[in-house]
């Protein structure tokens, strides 16, 4: 399927990421960024987008959601504690960070298991979607770091439109309430070198 950028103001943020990573795909280490932010603010086109743009490898922090196993109250306690970073960070990170080819399994929330071994190919320019992907375990692992937003009633609106009246009661109860916590308790808004709005 095509990834289709349609807003002005986020054709704006495209090209401005855009010529950031460029402006590194010569280098001899490669260069990493993440895209944290607020869900609905738009990462997971973006960064499709940016991929298609540029060629750049691209890893979804939703394939390291916690299995099923993992989800103790004690770790669900955490801040940002949804996700395996342990794992991102063995799998994806260290491995990227030493220009090598990362081999990991993606998680699937449709199984609750782990699928088939992925080998992600070396890049000079790679790029990090998904909230928690500033987890401050992995934060240091990236050169730049950036932010999306969108207030709480476009959040709504387009989760809706998306995802339906069930779903975004889903969202409002957990979902949304994790990532606020998350983003409070680390300041990741604050902290990201480059944060955007995608609201017109």
């Amino acid at each position: 399927m095509e990834t289709v950028v349609q807003s002005a103001k986020m054709g704006a943020i495209l090209r401005k990421l855009t010529g950031l990573l460029c402006a590194h795909s010569k280098d001899e280490q490669p260069f990493l960024m993440a895209l944290d932010g607020r869900c609905a603010a738009g990462k997971t086109t973006l960064a499709a987008a940016i991929q298609k743009e540029t060629g750049c490898q691209l890893f979804h922090m939703d394939d390291f959601f916690l299995r099923p196993e993992q989800r103790t109250l004690k770790r669900l306690a955490e801040p940002g504690g949804n996700v395996d970073w342990e794992r991102f960070l063995s799998e994806v990170l260290v491995p990227v960070r030493q220009g090598k080819a990362a081999v990991y399994r993606p998680y699937d929330c449709q199984t609750g298991e782990l699928c088939p071994p992925l080998t992600a190919r070396i890049s000079p320019m790679v790029l990090v979607e998904g909230s928690y992907c500033c987890h401050p375990a992995l934060w240091e692992q990236y050169d730049l770091r950036v932010f999306l937003t969108v207030e709480p009633r476009e959040q709504q609106r387009r989760i809706r439109a998306r995802n339906g009246e069930a779903v975004l009661n889903v969202f409002r109860e957990r979902w949304i309430p994790l990532e606020e916590r998350y983003f409070a308790a680390f300041d990741v808004q604050n902290r990201c070198e480059l944060c955007f709005s995608t609201e017109e």
